[in-house]
């Protein structure tokens, strides 16, 4: 009797783990000394079982746990000597640092930097950055939630995810996070760009001190103009026909900042007023970019959109709606792994050439996680590739028959 191949390879699960360097969790995690306390559970292990609960998109420890038990012996192929319990688990999202998953995602990135889907695009958004934040609602008063209180009085939590985007790389080069109500200026001062970059911000991050900080480090910034800001027309300049007929309406230098005492921060600028040809809105940009085309400053601050669809992509196809722990802690823990998972996804992506959309890839990875098929010809083809597995599985069951059927 030949060998059955309908379990030979490895499942989808354990192909996307072999993206992840075992020997380099081990090494981030000595460093840090995150398995001191830990007989079994280490850091790889807990990594996997974090990923196994995002890519199912678990809402409980126990759909975790009762979910990898169903597995029985096939967890050998992800590394696992043993099935974690829903108190060792809980422990450690708890105990052990969200430090160590964030190291690990710092070092895929660095790893797979050129195998991004948009590293191949223009220059100009190689060197592009957006800064924003997201709040994510939290079912208990962990982190200081933002808006109204309820009407019992009570506040659910939130935390804010401060995110440092590279355009050509679509995913976060820099993390920080806050409670929902903080101010998200704190942040904009621990940016550091080479020179020669554009970072676009939303008016919230209102900082006259990082302003010229980055102008310094001969970054260009552009973001929207506060309503309470105070500014100087210092020159009018003249805007072409070409412009105008695209929507600039007028652009001028100025200077931000007033004139309350003598210790108040200036900044020297530029604002554009933008009117779109499609919505008739009006916008006013302020960059310390006076070389550009008024054109290209508006160009910039749409490119801003890139980092909501983000957050959008981030929300919708991970569970981030629920966390595996109620403390600081394991909800870093959650959003790191899920920033893994992610980044898993789009370089799997783009290495098999794949046409369907990331829902779409993160929908079949889900459904056939533990299923023995291989990535590649699986995400090109899938129909085809179930029914050619399923012929081969018919084809076996009728070998082992006795007499013909």
């Amino acid at each position: 009797m030949s060998k059955s191949t309908f379990f030979t390879g490895q499942p989808i699960f354990n192909q996307l783990l072999n993206y992840i360097s075992r020997d380099d969790v081990n090494a981030i995690s000595r460093d840090l000394s995150a398995d001191r306390y830990y007989k079994t559970f280490k850091t790889y292990e807990h990594l996997v079982t974090m990923l196994y609960a995002i890519f199912n998109q678990c809402t409980s420890l126990r759909e975790v746990i009762t979910g990898m038990l169903a597995w029985d012996k096939r967890i050998q192929h992800l590394g696992l000597s043993s099935h974690p319990r829903r108190s060792t688990f809980a422990d450690a999202n708890e105990c052990r640092t969200h430090e160590v998953f964030e190291k690990v995602y710092f070092k895929l990135l660095h790893r797979y930097r050129g195998f991004l889907p948009d590293s191949r695009k223009s220059s100009r958004k190689n060197n592009l950055y957006i800064f924003d934040s997201t709040s994510i609602s939290l079912f208990k008063e962990i982190l200081k939630g933002a808006g109204l209180s309820a009407a019992d009085g009570k506040r659910k939590g939130g935390i804010k995810v401060h995110t440092l985007l590279r355009s050509g790389e679509d995913v976060p080069c820099m993390i920080r996070y806050s409670a929902a109500a903080a101010n998200d200026k704190q942040f904009l001062k621990d940016i550091r760009l080479p020179a020669g970059s554009v970072i676009v911000f939303d008016r919230g991050y209102l900082d006259y001190k990082a302003y010229n900080q980055l102008a310094a480090e001969q970054v260009t910034w552009v973001t929207r103009l506060h309503a309470r800001s105070v500014y100087q027309v210092q020159k009018d300049c003249e805007v072409s026909d070409y412009h105008r007929g695209k929507g600039v309406v007028s652009d001028q230098h100025i200077e931000l900042g007033h004139d309350h005492h003598n210790n108040a921060i200036k900044v020297k600028s530029r604002l554009v007023v933008y009117r779109d040809p499609a919505s008739e809105k009006e916008f006013l940009f302020i960059s310390n970019n006076t070389k550009v085309s008024p054109l290209s400053i508006a160009g910039y601050y749409k490119q801003r959109w890139q980092i909501e669809t983000f957050f959008k992509r981030i929300k919708q196809n991970y569970p981030l709606q629920s966390f595996l722990g109620d403390n600081d802690n394991a909800i870093k823990i959650q959003i790191w792994c899920t920033l893994i998972a992610d980044l898993l996804i789009k370089v799997i992506k783009k290495g098999t050439s794949s046409h369907m959309s990331y829902a779409n890839i993160t929908g079949l990875v889900r459904l056939h996680l533990m299923t023995y098929m291989r990535l590649d010809i699986f995400l090109k083809h899938p129909e085809k590739e179930l029914l050619s597995r399923i012929r081969r599985q018919q084809k076996e069951t009728n070998g082992l028959s006795l007499f013909p059927t």
